[in-house]
């Protein structure tokens, strides 16, 4: 399997705050990768100085064979690196239609307007609606959405699930899953275990800052004990 995203020796910091510790991270094309951990154990800290929003780093970074750590970050998105954070950030005054349509294109291989309405058909339905009548799930569609009509080659999810109803976790989970039968490379943030459990293809379990452990979906069983002391599920 080809690598498509190289972290290595990653080192954040929040001002004097020093967050990561020399993370190393390999994301391969195609993979869906779920970085576990407890609250404030640096998880999205670690998507957000991948994607650039955190300037204070060192260490390494290699998208596709490109060095990443100089970066700015509307480069980093032109790259093919898609970024849907937890608080989504749709605009609430602009229809479905137009948030979708308003990031520009990055690839020539994003996904239509139909293609992203057949994905999504609560958007197709609510496509002249404003963000404001939207609820949390239709905006999480919506979030991811935007990103794979630009052909994004790697999309990172923070918290996707945070917050929603049970059927449109699941609905989530089978759009996720249509992705990577799509080829789509899928990095994500994501504290329900039972949830991540059941779209990962690989694990990455965070502690303090680093990565404490790597391990595909089919170690689950033999790792459960570790799971539990650490994340405490």
């Amino acid at each position: 399997m080809k690598t498509l995203l190289q972290v290595t020796g990653l080192n954040a910091w929040y001002g004097e705050s020093h967050v990561l510790h020399g993370v190393d991270m390999t994301v391969g094309e195609g993979e869906m990768i779920t970085i576990l951990g407890r609250n404030g154990v640096g998880k999205t800290t670690t998507l957000r100085t991948i994607m650039g929003i955190l300037r204070e780093r060192k260490g390494q970074i290699i998208f596709d064979g490109k060095d990443m750590m100089d970066v700015p970050l509307h480069r980093t998105a032109h790259a093919g690196i898609g970024f849907v954070p937890e608080e989504r950030g749709i605009f609430a005054t602009l229809t479905v239609e137009e948030n979708l349509m308003l990031p520009p294109v990055v690839a020539g291989n994003g996904m239509s307007l139909d293609e992203i309405y057949d994905l999504f058909p609560n958007l197709q339905e609510r496509r002249h609606s404003p963000g404001t009548k939207l609820s949390g799930g239709e905006q999480q569609m919506l979030a991811i959405a935007r990103i794979l009509r630009t052909g994004v080659r790697l999309l990172i999810l923070d918290e996707p699930t945070e917050g929603l109803a049970p059927v449109i976790v699941q609905r989530i989970g089978e759009v996720l899953r249509k992705l990577k039968d799509r080829g789509m490379t899928v990095l994500l943030v994501e504290q329900n275990f039972r949830f991540a459990s059941r779209v990962a293809d690989r694990f990455y379990l965070m502690d303090h800052g680093q990565m404490v452990a790597d391990f595909p979906v089919g170690e689950l069983p033999e790792r459960m004990d570790m799971l539990h002391s650490v994340l405490g599920v």
